[in-house]
């Protein structure tokens, strides 16, 4: 007679998840690299509860977006692409031209690109604050520092 083990996968429930708060200063910080970590963060990956269809994820605060890296030509040559469906309605934002006028946007973007596009991805984008000087109002939430490498 063999004996049958049974496992039973874990789920984690909305109100079972434990939210923490951190920041992260962008200064020097490679723009990609820095933004697959917010985005792991977000999804709440690094948990061992993670569930992919509940927001496990935690609050990311980005301070100094205007001093974010990027590698290579990059800040020359990328841009960032919309239409607004009518006719004529291109519109083309290159780098260059986003860290002066809103800094916040580029790492916005970096980190839009790689969450789900769905209303999980809508809520997880909710959770990141960028702030492009070295001030943020999230003190009372007491974040913690976070490393990015």
């Amino acid at each position: 007679m063999s004996k049958t083990i049974s496992f039973k996968t874990y789920s984690a429930k909305p109100a079972e998840v434990d939210r923490k708060w951190y920041v992260i200063d962008a200064d020097g910080q490679v723009l990609g690299r820095m933004a697959s970590e917010i985005a792991k963060v977000l999804r709440g990956k690094h948990k061992p509860q993670f569930t992919p269809h509940i927001d496990t994820g935690d609050f990311i605060v980005v301070t100094n977006a205007e001093k974010v890296a990027l590698t290579g030509k990059k800040e020359d040559q990328k841009s960032y692409f919309s239409h607004s469906h009518y006719p004529g309605g291109v519109k083309i934002d290159h780098v260059k031209d986003l860290l002066k006028k809103r800094p916040e946007k580029v790492i916005e973007n970096a980190v839009w690109g790689m969450l789900p596009h769905n209303n999980l991805g809508r809520q997880l984008f909710r959770k990141l604050k960028v702030y492009s000087g070295s001030e943020h109002p999230h003190a009372s939430q007491s974040p913690a520092e976070m490393k990015v490498n």
